[in-house]
């Protein structure tokens, strides 16, 4: 039978979060081979790592990777901020970004092995979030973008572009993560959410005790203010609102963009 030192048990205990008796266990059974125990404590520990599976996890942090005209956004979700900032949970998140980069999307279901670990090791519900990833057609233009405001990613654009250049790309990315639209176009937006809007500002309308006549007007008016809101396009761009981002593309054509910030 292998030696096992306390030393040994609590370097386990600090690698997995088990329990004294669990890591010497471990170490018994596997004849005092770290790796080994490791393995063996995720086999027998998934059920713990499950049990956080109902735990809200609204934290977490995202990551770009790019090679080529290929670029990916993964979200990796925690529980607390401590741990979204902490170096195991970002290399493993960068790890994901670049899989999904070199293999596809279906790419981050080959290291949920690496993910249940990590629960385990943490001791949070840490989940793989969404996953985007673009391919640029031929001649487009692809940026990406991370905020990190604290050290970790916490919103992450991609955009492709038609028509401009990497500088206007660079500009429009910036521009969505401070703006957060959550449509391209007008044409975009389901017709249900422009009906659903129209009511509401026309009972607004109402309510304020504006002439029937003057109604549809106002509301018209009002919808461009939601579109605003909303749509890319319409949006005022952040560095200079006397020009909208569809008049600041010009020639150009932004063919789509993608947005995952934590928390929303």
């Amino acid at each position: 039978m292998a030696d096992i030192s306390a030393k040994d048990v609590q370097a386990l205990r600090k690698a997995t979060g088990v329990g004294m008796m669990d890591a010497k266990r471990a170490l018994t059974e596997n004849g005092g081979d770290f790796d080994k125990a490791v393995t063996w404590l995720r086999e027998k520990g998934l059920s713990k790592a499950a049990e956080r599976s109902d735990r809200a996890n609204s934290q977490g942090a995202v990551a770009v990777a790019r090679a080529g005209d290929i670029a990916a956004i993964v979200e990796l979700n925690s529980e607390t901020d401590f741990v979204a900032k902490s170096p195991d949970f970002n290399a493993l998140l960068e790890k994901l970004a670049n899989a999904v980069v070199a293999e596809g999307d279906g790419a981050v279901a080959a290291h949920q092995d690496e993910v249940d670990d990590l629960r385990i090791t943490l001791k949070e519900n840490i989940a793989v979030g969404r996953v985007v990833r673009f391919e640029a057609a031929p001649g487009s233009v692809l940026d990406t973008y991370v905020h990190r405001p604290a050290g970790w990613g916490v919103n992450a654009v991609m955009v492709e572009l038609e028509g401009g250049d990497q500088a206007l790309a660079r500009e429009l990315c910036l521009h969505i993560a401070f703006a957060q639209p959550k449509y391209l176009s007008r044409d975009e937006i389901p017709a249900e959410v422009v009906d659903q809007e129209r009511q509401v500002q026309e009972s607004i309308t109402r309510n304020e005790g504006k002439p029937e006549a003057a109604i549809p007007k106002i509301v018209e008016g009002r919808l461009k203010g939601f579109f605003k809101e909303h749509v890319l396009l319409d949006q005022d761009f952040v560095k200079d609102n006397k020009v909208s981002v569809g008049q600041l593309l010009g020639d150009a054509k932004l063919t789509r963009f993608a947005q995952v910030a934590i928390g929303r």
